[in-house]
């Protein structure tokens, strides 16, 4: 017998023939469904329309949690030790879903958060995969930025407004001077005794009150502030609290320490040839 009856409009299996496209789409630019398939995911419409029926965690470490959050959510880093602990307390005290979440569609966190949440015993868990900004561009009054909410959706900085405020190591470093303050905010275990300008650098931590004082010196004193982390990543989110604070000049450095030291190997091997 024929899987469809003759009498459905040929405009109907027209449609039909497309769905497979159009689920395709539909999965665009979310590769960690094709990495995860075990992993249930919830959209940004159906989490917004259950949000009072979940329970929302934030997988992210807690500095980008504090500079930019979904409204309500919980923040358990996915990295640290307890997070096994944190959500089998949460689980202990609530039978919702729990649906966790991180930057946006290419970030893993949320996928590996639910297996790994799984691996604890943990069941009804599922990944809203598009992400924070996502979530902050078609809900801002639903969104928190440096403690404050709503968030204006024009204050999420894009590529170009980074890159403004990137240079590369070598401009970095001709950059240091008696008009700079220069501020290493790798933590303890990512210095691994190493650094860059010791006779000109401060070591703080990624810390809003820790760096407080610093911005409040290159504003007053009018100094250019030149920052590196460990790979060009961390200071993507320092950088919103620059903007807030109106620090007029500041720098990072294009791929952190880690493109310092790339950058000498690069130089090394290009100068014995």
């Amino acid at each position: 017998m024929p899987f469809f009856h003759h009498s459905i409009p040929v405009r109907w299996l027209a449609l039909l023939c497309l769905l497979p496209a159009d689920l395709a789409a539909a999965e665009e630019g979310f590769d960690g469904r094709r990495l995860f398939p075990s992993v249930t995911w919830i959209s940004l419409d159906e989490l917004h329309a259950r949000l009072d029926s979940v329970e929302l965690v934030d997988v992210r470490s807690n500095y980008e949690y504090e500079t930019l959050h979904i409204a309500d959510a919980q923040n358990f880093p996915l990295g640290e030790r307890d997070f096994g602990n944190q959500v089998r307390a949460l689980r202990a005290a609530s039978h919702k879903p729990i649906v966790f979440y991180c930057n946006g569609r290419s970030c893993m966190k949320s996928y590996e958060a639910v297996l790994t949440a799984q691996k604890e015993g943990v069941q009804d868990v599922l990944s809203y995969d598009a992400g924070v900004f996502d979530w902050v561009k078609r809900f801002p009054a639903q969104s928190v930025m440096l403690g404050e909410s709503p968030v204006d959706p024009a204050r999420l900085i894009d590529k170009e407004r980074f890159a403004a405020h990137s240079l590369t190591p070598a401009a970095f470093e001709q950059r240091i001077g008696a008009g700079a303050i220069v501020l290493d905010i790798r933590d303890q275990y990512q210095q691994e005794g190493t650094t860059l300008f010791p006779a000109v650098q401060t070591s703080v931590p990624l810390d809003n009150k820790a760096l407080k004082r610093y911005v409040e010196q290159a504003k007053r004193e009018n100094k250019t502030l030149l920052i590196y982390d460990a790979g060009g990543q961390q200071v993507r989110w320092l950088q919103y609290y620059l903007e807030a604070e109106h620090v007029p000049a500041y720098f990072f450095m294009q791929g952190g320490a880690k493109g310092y030291y790339d950058s000498m190997i690069a130089d090394l091997v290009g100068s014995k040839h």
